[in-house]
C-alpha cells in the first residue's frame, strides 16, 4: 500500500499533484474514464469536464487514501450513472487486464511444468476466477442495467418496465465476498510454495495480488456504503410515488 503525506483533498487541489502524492489514484482515474495529461487542472475542472459530481470523485479518492470521508453533499440518485459507469470501468480492468496477468505470472513461476505445486495453484486460482467472473457479470447483465431502469424511471424517460420481484435485496444476497479467496491465494503463495529460482517472478505475482486486493476492498466499500444504500432510496422514493 503506498503511504500518503496529505490524505484529505479538496476540489480546488491540483488533480496531478493528487495523483503523485498517491499514485493508486491513476487507477481511480482510469475507472472513471479520466486520463492523462492532467496539466495544471483543479479536482473540480477536471470532473466538471467529465460530468462527474466532485465529491463522487472526492469520496472514492478518500478511500485510495484510507480515509473515512463524508461527502459535503448528500449524494442523489443523479449520481448512480457515474458510479456504475466507475464500477463496470474497474470490472473490465478486473477481467481484461490483472486477472489475465495473475495467471500468466502463476505460468511463469512454474517454468519445470511437471511441478505439483503449479496444477494446484492453477487449480485454485481458475476455480477463484470462475467465481469472480460469476459474480461481475451477474452485476454487468443483471445489477447495472435495474439500477439504470430505476434511474430511467425517476427521470421519467419514457415507458420504462421495471422487474416485478427483483429489488436491490437480491443483490445483496448475491454479494459474495470475493477478497477472501484472494487473500488465501496470497496466503498460499507467502506461507507455503516451496522456492524456486524464480523469485522475481514471485515478486511480481504478490505485488499485484496486492494491488488487486488494494482495489477490490475499494470496489465492495463502495458497493456496500455507497451504491446500495442510494438505490434504496431510489426504490422507496418510486414505491412512495406508485403509492
Amino acid at each position: 500500500m503506498y503511504q500518503t503525506a496529505n490524505l484529505y483533498l479538496s476540489p480546488d487541489m491540483k488533480m496531478a499533484e493528487v495523483v503523485l502524492n498517491n499514485p493508486y489514484l491513476m487507477l481511480l482515474l482510469e475507472h472513471f474514464g479520466i486520463s492523462a495529461p492532467l496539466q495544471e487542472k483543479t479536482i473540480r475542472e477536471i470532473c466538471d469536464e467529465h460530468k462527474l459530481h466532485p465529491e463522487v470523485f472526492l469520496t472514492f479518492a478518500h478511500l485510495y487514501n484510507g480515509v473515512d470521508y463524508k461527502p459535503a453533499e448528500r449524494f442523489t440518485y443523479r449520481e448512480v450513472r457515474s458510479i456504475i459507469n466507475y464500477l463496470s470501468n474497474s470490472h473490465s480492468y478486473y477481467l481484461g487486464e490483472i486477472y489475465p496477468n495473475i495467471l500468466k505470472l502463476i505460468q511463469e513461476m512454474f517454468h519445470d511444468k511437471s511441478q505439483p505445486e503449479q496444477a494446484m495453484v492453477e487449480k485454485f486460482f481458475n476455480n477463484y476466477f470462475d467465481e469472480v467472473r460469476e459474480h461481475l457479470n451477474y452485476e454487468n447483465d443483471t445489477v447495472f442495467p435495474y439500477i439504470t431502469k430505476l434511474y430511467q424511471k425517476i427521470e421519467e424517460r419514457g415507458h420504462v418496465n421495471l422487474p416485478e420481484t427483483y429489488s436491490v435485496a437480491d443483490y445483496q444476497e448475491h454479494h459474495d465476498d470475493i477478497e477472501e479467496k484472494l487473500t488465501d491465494l496470497t496466503n498460499l503463495l507467502v506461507k507455503y510454495l516451496p522456492n524456486n529460482d524464480e523469485p522475481q517472478v514471485r515478486r511480481k505475482l504478490l505485488f499485484t495480488l496486492f494491488e488487486l486486493d488494494y482495489d477490490l476492498t475499494i470496489h465492495s466499500k463502495i458497493e456496500d456504503q455507497i451504491l446500495i444504500p442510494l438505490v434504496q432510496q431510489m426504490e422507496n422514493y418510486l414505491s412512495r410515488k406508485t403509492t
